[in-house]
C-alpha cells in the first residue's frame, strides 16, 4: 500500500487515544494487528507512525498468527527481561547489609531497623568494593532488609557517651572474630516482667464478631499468681532464642542461670569443640558491667563449662541497640499480642511459639527456683576472680577464665 502522511496521522492519532491502556505485549498485538489491517507495507507504515521497530511488529504479527505456547498469558517469554541488580551481583545484599550492620537500631516492639547512612554514601561505598549500583537500588534493597532511613529526633536518652559509636564498632568486631572461628556469640537481656492473670494484653486478636475476650478492669497484680520475669538468650550466629521464665527476682544469679540451662540444653549441641564465649549485654539491671554477682556467677559458670567468657556492654543509654530486643523480644511481643496471659504456662508457649518467615527458633522453660535480692559480694570474693579487662575500656569488656583449683 502507499504511504502517505495522512494515514500515518491517523495511525498515529488511534494509538495515542488507548497507548496508556497498553501492556509491551498489548501495545505489540494492536501495532501488529494494525499493519495486518493495513496490507502490504502496514508494518512499515506503522513503524514510522508510533516510532516502533518493525522487528517488534513482525514478532507481534507472527504470534497472532501462531501464538507460541510459552508466550500465552505472559508479557514475555519466561527469564526474559533485564536480570536484576541481586541476581547478577549475588553478594551485594550481604555486602550491603554488613555496611550498616554495625551501628543498626532497634526498637523493642517491632523489627525494623534504623539507620542514619544516606543511601548515596552507602552506594558509593558499595561501589569501592566493585559493585555497581545506583542510589535507588540500594533505597529498594535496604527495604528488604528491614531498615529505613530516617531524619534525626530529639530522644530522652542521655547525652551520649564520647566512646559509644568506638564501643559499637569494638562490639561489632568482636562478634566478628569469634563467629569466623565458629564460636558461640549471644545477646542477653530481660524482658518486661508480666502480670499473670486475666488482664488485658495490648494489641488486637482476632474473635467473633460483639465477643472480645473479657479480662479485669485493673492491673493490679494477683497475689497468688505474682508476676514473671523472662530472661532471654539470643544466638546472634544461629538465629536461635532461649528464653527462661523467672517466679522469683530478676537477680545476675537468675540471668547467669538462663546462660547456663541454654548452654547445656541448646548451645553446646552447637558448639560441641568450643571453649570461648561471647556475651554482648546492656550495661544495667541484674547483667549489669558494675553487678558484682554477675560476674561472680559467671565465674562459677566458667569454672563448670571450661568456658572463656568475653563479655561485651552496651555503653549507657544504647539498650535498643543489643540485638536481642529487635531479634528475639519484638516477635514475642507480636506473638502474644492481644492474648491474656493466663497462667505461667501460657508465657513458655507463647515464647516457644514465636518463629519467623527468616527461621528464628525460640526454647523457652519455667525457672521456678527462688532467687534472692541483695546478696552481698566481698572485697575477698571479686579478689578471686580470674578476670581481665581488654585494653580498651576494660570496665566494658572484660574476659572471665575458669579459676585454677
Amino acid at each position: 500500500m502507499q504511504i502517505t502522511d495522512d494515514t500515518i496521522l491517523l495511525v498515529r492519532r488511534k494509538y495515542d487515544a488507548i497507548a496508556d491502556c497498553l501492556t509491551e505485549k498489548g501495545r505489540r498485538l494492536w501495532a501488529a494487528s494494525e499493519a495486518i489491517s493495513l496490507g502490504y507495507g502496514g508494518a512499515s507504515l506503522v513503524s514510522k507512525a508510533i516510532v516502533m521497530s518493525r522487528t517488534t511488529i513482525h514478532q507481534g504479527m507472527s504470534e497472532i498468527r501462531e501464538p507460541p505456547e510459552s508466550t500465552r498469558g505472559r508479557l514475555r517469554k519466561e527469564g526474559g527481561g533485564r536480570k536484576t541488580t541481586k541476581a547478577t551481583q549475588p553478594d551485594l545484599l550481604k555486602t550491603l547489609d554488613g555496611l550498616v550492620e554495625p551501628t543498626a537500631k532497634g526498637s523493642p516492639e517491632t523489627s525494623l531497623r534504623w539507620t542514619s547512612k544516606s543511601v548515596r554514601n552507602l552506594a558509593n561505598a558499595l561501589k569501592t568494593q566493585g559493585f555497581s549500583v545506583c542510589p535507588q537500588t540500594v533505597a529498594t534493597l535496604l527495604h528488604e532488609l528491614d531498615y529505613s532511613l530516617q531524619v534525626n529526633k530529639k530522644s530522652l536518652e542521655k547525652s551520649s557517651h564520647q566512646d559509644r559509636n568506638a564501643q559499637f564498632l569494638y562490639i561489632s568486631d568482636s562478634v566478628s572474630k569469634m563467629q569466623h572461628n565458629a564460636n558461640p556469640t549471644i545477646s542477653v537481656d530481660t524482658k518486661k516482667k508480666e502480670i499473670i492473670g486475666a488482664y488485658k494484653n495490648n494489641g488486637k486478636e482476632l474473635c467473633k464478631k460483639g465477643t472480645p475476650t473479657l479480662v479485669q478492669s485493673h492491673d493490679f497484680p494477683d497475689p497468688r499468681l505474682g508476676k514473671v520475669a523472662p530472661y532471654g538468650i539470643y544466638d546472634i550466629g544461629k538465629n536461635k532464642g532461649w528464653m527462661s521464665v523467672g517466679i522469683s527476682s530478676d537477680t545476675a544469679e537468675f540471668a547467669v542461670n538462663t546462660i547456663r540451662t541454654w548452654w547445656y540444653k541448646m548451645g553446646i549441641s552447637y558448639y560441641p569443640q568450643s571453649k570461648e564465649l561471647l556475651i554482648t549485654a546492656d550495661c544495667g539491671g541484674s547483667n549489669g558491667y558494675r553487678v558484682r554477682l554477675w560476674k561472680i556467677e559467671l565465674q562459677k559458670f566458667s569454672n563448670e563449662t571450661g568456658l572463656n567468657i568475653h563479655v561485651r556492654h552496651f555503653p549507657p543509654g544504647t539498650s535498643k541497640w543489643n540485638k536481642i530486643e529487635h531479634r528475639l523480644f519484638s516477635y514475642i511481643s507480636k506473638n502474644w499480642r492481644g492474648k491474656p496471659l493466663l497462667t505461667r504456662e501460657t508465657v513458655v508457649n507463647l515464647i516457644a511459639g514465636t518463629s519467623t518467615k527468616t527461621g528464628l527458633e525460640v526454647m523457652a522453660v519455667l525457672d521456678e527456683n527462688e532467687y534472692l535480692i541483695g546478696k552481698e559480694v566481698s572485697d575477698e570474693e571479686m579478689a578471686s576472680l580470674n578476670i581481665r579487662g581488654d585494653d580498651f575500656h576494660p570496665e566494658w569488656n572484660y574476659t572471665i577464665r575458669p579459676r585454677l583449683s
